[in-house]
């Protein structure tokens, strides 16, 4: 079981950057891969970016390759989202996930457990 609460959100202007956070608790956050969904109003749940558990392994939904950096860190039970060069288009609400089996899984109903989310708002 872990409990995942995401921090960091907010209005930035296009071009911008901003570093979302996941705050996990319970022992066996190293044992999860980790993801980030966001969900712009009126649209579907998306995937933006999973890892591995040791880490070492990423893998990114293609328009957000080469802006955002996913990255963990397994002693503090955290995982960021790194958001560089950000789009009007990236506004939604972004949500921290666990539970998949491999970071290939981009089904939302595949992880198991979910934060709250946090909003992230980008003006053009």
């Amino acid at each position: 079981q872990v409990q995942l609460v995401e921090s960091g959100g907010g209005l930035v202007q296009a071009g911008d950057s901003l570093r979302l956070s996941c705050a996990a608790s319970g022992r066996t956050f190293s044992t999860y891969v980790m993801a980030w969904f966001r969900q712009a109003p009126g649209k579907e749940r998306e995937f933006v970016a999973t890892i591995s558990r040791s880490g070492s392994s990423t893998y990114y939904l293609g328009s957000v390759k080469g802006r955002f950096t996913i990255s963990r860190d397994n002693a503090k039970k955290t995982v960021f989202l790194q958001m560089n060069s950000v789009k009007p288009e990236d506004t939604a609400v972004y949500y921290c996930a666990a539970g998949a089996d491999n970071i290939a899984t981009i089904l939302p109903n595949l992880y198991e457990f979910w934060g709250q989310g946090t909003q992230v708002t980008v003006s053009s």
